[in-house]
C-alpha cells in the first residue's frame, strides 16, 4: 500500500511527466496509437467524450445515417470514366486550342488534344455514360447519381486534396467526416466515429486530410492499417487480463485526473482519458468486425476478395460496409494513383478494374442487406483532368494533366436522385457549363443528405463561428431524390 505521502509524491511526479511529447510516441494504426492520434494540434475550447452529441441531431429528418466516401486521389479523369467526349476524336493529336483563341497566341506550348483510349457505352435503364472498363458497375447505374457540374480551386494535388476533404485549401481545418460525426454524435460508443482506410502511402497531405483541426480532438478520423490486420494490438499481452487493465486504467486515471486538476483548461488530457477508455472497449468490438474471413464466400466473390486485381479495394469496401453496419457514422475509402499524366490506357485502365467490381459490390451488399437508403456512397477525386497533354513517343504514351474547370463525381443511396445524370462540361470537356457550383455546395449537399444544416452546424474558434463551407454555401437540389 502507499503511504499517504507517497501518493502525494506520485501524483506531483505524474503531473510532471504526463506532458504532451510522452504520449505522442506513436502514429501508426495500433490499437495504442488510436487512442492517441486524435492528439494533434486542434485548439479546441470544448472537449466532448466520444459519445457525446453537442447538437440536436440532426437539424431535419434524413434519409442517410451514414457516410461512406471513396477518394479516388489523384484526380481521374471525367473524360474517360462517365463524361465522354465524341468531339475529341475529331481533334486528337490536332495542336490544343480554347475557343475564340487561334494558335499562334497559343502559350502553351507543343500541346494536343487526347481522345478516350476507352470506348463509352450508355448502361442501366437510365442511359447513364459509362466508359467500357466499367463492367461491374454497369449493373448498378441505376442507383447512381451523375454529377458533372462541380468546380475545384486548385490544380495542386495537396491543396485541392484538404479543399476536398476539409473545405480548405491550406489544411488545418476540420475534415468533412469530423464536421459530421460532430454534428451527429456516435451510433456505437465503442468504434471511433470517424474512420478512414487509406493505402500503404498516405495521401498527399497527409493525415491532415482527416484531421479534427479546431474540433475536439476525439472527431479526428482513426485510420486503418491497409496490410495486414487493420489494428494492431487488438488483442493484450499473453498474461495481462481484463481485469489488470482495468486496474492500470484505473490508476492512469487517477494520475490523469490529479494533473488535470492543476491544468483545468487543457483539453487534451481529457481526450487522452476518454480515447484510453475507447480503446480498451474497441478490444471486444473490434475483432469481430474486421475479421472479414467469417464472411461467406459469395460475399467474398461480391467484393473480389479472390481476384488479384480487386482483392486489396475490395478488402477495404467490405471492410466499410462492416464498419457502417456496426454503427461507424463515416468511411473513408482511398485509391491512389489516378494521376494519369502518361499512359492513360494503362494507368486508368489497371485502376478502374481494380475498383470496379469491389464498388459494384459494396453497392449491391448494401442494397440487398436493406442499408443503401440510410447509407450516402460517394465517388470522388480532387480534381479532373484535361482534354490536352502535351505528348511523347508518337503519341503512345499520351495522357491529361489536372483540371480544376471539370470534374465529375456520383453518389448513390442516402435519398439521392438515382439514375439520373446531373450537369454538364462542355464538348471537349474542358469546363462545366451547366448546374455549375463549387466544391463548397457539394459539401452543404452531403450534409443536408446527412440531416445536417451548414448555417447551423457551427463551431466558436478564433473568434468566430465557423463552418465546413467556410463562408457558407448552397444546396444542390437537383443532386436531391
Amino acid at each position: 500500500m502507499f503511504t499517504h505521502e507517497h501518493q502525494q509524491w506520485l501524483n506531483a511526479k505524474a503531473a510532471q511527466n504526463l506532458n504532451r511529447r510522452d504520449f505522442l510516441y506513436g502514429l501508426g494504426a495500433s490499437l495504442g496509437s488510436v487512442a492517441l492520434s486524435s492528439m494533434l494540434p486542434g485548439g479546441a475550447k470544448k472537449l466532448l467524450s466520444p459519445g457525446e452529441n453537442p447538437l440536436n441531431p440532426p437539424n431535419f429528418i434524413p434519409k442517410a445515417k451514414a457516410c461512406i466516401f471513396l477518394m479516388m486521389e489523384g484526380g481521374p479523369s471525367h473524360i474517360d470514366t462517365f463524361d465522354p467526349k465524341p468531339k475529341l476524336h475529331e481533334l486528337h493529336m490536332k495542336k490544343f486550342q480554347r475557343s475564340g483563341e487561334n494558335l499562334s497566341a497559343m502559350a502553351s506550348g507543343n500541346r494536343y488534344f487526347v481522345q478516350s483510349p476507352f470506348q463509352t457505352r450508355k448502361v442501366g435503364q437510365s442511359g447513364a455514360d459509362m466508359a467500357e472498363p466499367f463492367q461491374h458497375l454497369a449493373d448498378v447505374a441505376d442507383d447512381l447519381c451523375f454529377y458533372r457540374g462541380c468546380q475545384a480551386e486548385s490544380v495542386n494535388h495537396p491543396t485541392a486534396m484538404y479543399h476536398m476533404n476539409t473545405g480548405n485549401k491550406f489544411g488545418g481545418d476540420p475534415a468533412i467526416g469530423s464536421w459530421v460525426t460532430y454534428g451527429l454524435g456516435s451510433m456505437n460508443d465503442n468504434l471511433p466515429s470517424f474512420i478512414v482506410l487509406p493505402e500503404i502511402a498516405y495521401p498527399q497531405g497527409g493525415t491532415s486530410n482527416w484531421s479534427n483541426g479546431f474540433l475536439p480532438a476525439s472527431f479526428q478520423g482513426t485510420p486503418l492499417r491497409s496490410v495486414g490486420s487493420p489494428l494492431l494490438d487488438i488483442k493484450p499481452p499473453k498474461g495481462v487480463s481484463r481485469y489488470h487493465q482495468e486496474e492500470s486504467l484505473s490508476l492512469l486515471k487517477e494520475f490523469n485526473s490529479a494533473h488535470q486538476a492543476y491544468h483545468p483548461h487543457h483539453d487534451e488530457l481529457s481526450a487522452r482519458m476518454a480515447n484510453y477508455e475507447l480503446a480498451f472497449r474497441m478490444q471486444t468490438e473490434v475483432p469481430g468486425i474486421i475479421d472479414i474471413e467469417s464472411e461467406d464466400e459469395k460475399t467474398k466473390a461480391l467484393y473480389g476478395l479472390n481476384e488479384t486485381e480487386t482483392h486489396e479495394f475490395g478488402k477495404k469496401c467490405l471492410l466499410a460496409r462492416r464498419l457502417v453496419e456496426k454503427g461507424v457514422r463515416f468511411v473513408q475509402v482511398y485509391s491512389g494513383g489516378w494521376d494519369s499524366h502518361d499512359y492513360l490506357r494503362r494507368a486508368h485502365g489497371s485502376l478502374i478494374k481494380s475498383v470496379d467490381k469491389p464498388i459494384a459490390g459494396l453497392i449491391k451488399d448494401l442494397k440487398r442487406r436493406g442499408m443503401l437508403d440510410e447509407t450516402l456512397v460517394i465517388w470522388s477525386g480532387e480534381f479532373g483532368r484535361s482534354p490536352d497533354n502535351g505528348v511523347r513517343g508518337g503519341g503512345v504514351a499520351y495522357g491529361r494533366d489536372h483540371n480544376a474547370n471539370a470534374m465529375n463525381m456520383w453518389f448513390a443511396g442516402g435519398g439521392v436522385k438515382a439514375g439520373h445524370t446531373i450537369g454538364a462540361t462542355d464538348e471537349i470537356g474542358e469546363k462545366a457549363v451547366d448546374v455549375v457550383h463549387p466544391i463548397k455546395d457539394v459539401h452543404v449537399t452531403i450534409l443536408k443528405m446527412l440531416g445536417l444544416d451548414d448555417n447551423k452546424l457551427t463551431y466558436f474558434h478564433g473568434g468566430r463561428y465557423k463552418q465546413l463551407s467556410q463562408t457558407g454555401g448552397n444546396v444542390i437540389p437537383e443532386l436531391l431524390g
